[in-house]
């Protein structure tokens, strides 16, 4: 048996890097996939049917997370489609990077609200259903930035490091359902947005990490299917780091 068959998934910002990795190993795995997109039709129909030939019930739904009446409309069409909601992964995520003394306000705002207040509208409309079943695993995406932070990217780092305390949170106060809720930092993984790099930086950053690679987005798609399976069932409040060794 799949790890996991059976199960229903939800993946906000699911068509590109570690989104579409995290919808490829669920899909392998044996759950049905919805997934949602903001912008390319083109890319979410393309990615549906890439998933679909796994075998398992797949749907793509245009939806922004950080507006909350799309979010809860959003996961009421999961419910009447499906019948059940057992796995959430907040993935929707942006950068606005600058020094802050040259940081806009509302580049500020931008990020607060796709980063952060994504997570915060997709737990809030997810939970009635949760805890009617009584189950559930909530998977925020943060970034060892988050943890760490990093010169330029102070909203950016704020807004991962909020999501950590707010998995915290959540894990205390749905853990009594059965109801978890982890975080995963990936640390540099090698995306298409990674490809615009100067190679000669890329290499560099390479260097620095102990295992000498850059991650993968089915890296931390392993982990992700690991905190959403039945293996991780005595898992909640956690951060796990997908970073190579960067955090160490």
């Amino acid at each position: 048996m799949k790890l996991l068959e059976g199960k229903v998934a939800l993946v906000t910002g699911g068509t590109r890097g570690i989104g579409k990795g995290i919808c490829t190993q669920f899909a392998k795995e044996g759950a049905t996939v919805v997934f949602t997109y903001l912008s390319s039709e083109e890319k979410a129909k393309a990615l549906e049917a890439e998933l679909a030939a796994f075998g398992g019930a797949v749907l793509a739904v245009k939806s922004n997370a950080s507006n909350f009446e799309q979010t809860e409309a959003l996961v009421n069409q999961v419910i009447a489609q499906f019948g059940q909601l057992d796995i959430v992964v907040n993935n929707a995520g942006i950068t606005r990077d600058n020094l802050l003394m040259r940081m806009k306000e509302e580049d500020w705002d931008a990020v607060m609200d796709t980063n952060l207040k994504s997570v915060f509208n997709v737990t809030k409309a997810v939970q009635r259903p949760m805890l009617k079943q009584r189950s559930g695993s909530i998977i925020n995406i943060s970034s060892i930035v988050g943890v760490q932070g990093n010169a330029g990217q102070s909203n950016y780092a704020a807004s991962k490091a909020g999501i950590i305390g707010f998995t915290k949170s959540i894990a205390k106060e749905l853990g009594s359902r059965n109801i978890r809720c982890n975080a995963i930092t990936p640390g540099f993984i090698e995306t298409e947005m990674t490809e615009a790099l100067d190679e000669k930086v890329v290499e560099e950053w390479r260097k620095s990490i102990p295992l000498k690679r850059g991650g993968t987005p089915e890296d931390v798609a392993n982990a992700a299917v690991f905190l959403a399976s039945d293996m991780s069932s005595y898992v909640t409040g956690q951060v796990v780091s997908v970073c190579g060794g960067m955090l160490t």
